[in-house]
């Protein structure tokens, strides 16, 4: 499995290339939002990675996979499914929801346990797998995105 941002050249060279597992960090299905978070969505927007993922077949072994850290208020809600399923009508592939560990001096905060449960399962009513990715390392802040911040000195121990 190999994790992307959206990078189209490099994309390409890779579904081109390899046989590997594709799996594509996207975090909202809209284009500001997802310009403050991402700021490759200036050079590559979102839209177009997917267009390019449409031209090929994962029907075989090779699977694609939407990586979706969940924040509270910002990307959990009711448009962003119905904009989710917009966006990925028609590909075969799996959303991951991840939970965001708080990062000391962000405004960013993780969804609650409910709202993540609702938002997985109206994501699968629309017909698109939907899981939420079990939670690794926190305690020893090695959970997605906590290594660099630790390594900055900015989580407490």
């Amino acid at each position: 499995m190999v994790s992307i941002v959206g990078i189209t050249p490099g994309l390409i060279r890779f579904l081109r290339e390899s046989e590997a597992h594709l799996a594509i960090s996207v975090h909202t299905p809209f284009h500001e939002e997802r310009q403050q978070l991402m700021p490759v969505q200036i050079a590559y927007p979102l839209e177009e990675v997917i267009e390019e993922i449409r031209q090929w077949d994962f029907s075989g072994q090779r699977r694609v996979s939407i990586e979706y850290i969940v924040f509270h208020g910002l990307n959990d809600t009711a448009k962003h499914v119905k904009q989710m399923a917009r966006l990925l009508h028609g590909i075969r592939c799996q959303i991951n929801l991840i939970r965001f560990h708080p990062i000391p001096g962000s405004p960013l905060k993780g969804t609650n346990e409910e709202i993540l449960a609702w938002f997985k399962d109206e994501l699968n009513k629309k017909g698109i797998l939907t899981t939420i990715r079990a939670s690794r390392g926190l305690d020893i802040y090695a959970a997605c995105g906590l290594l660099s911040t630790n390594a900055l000195g900015l989580t407490q121990t």
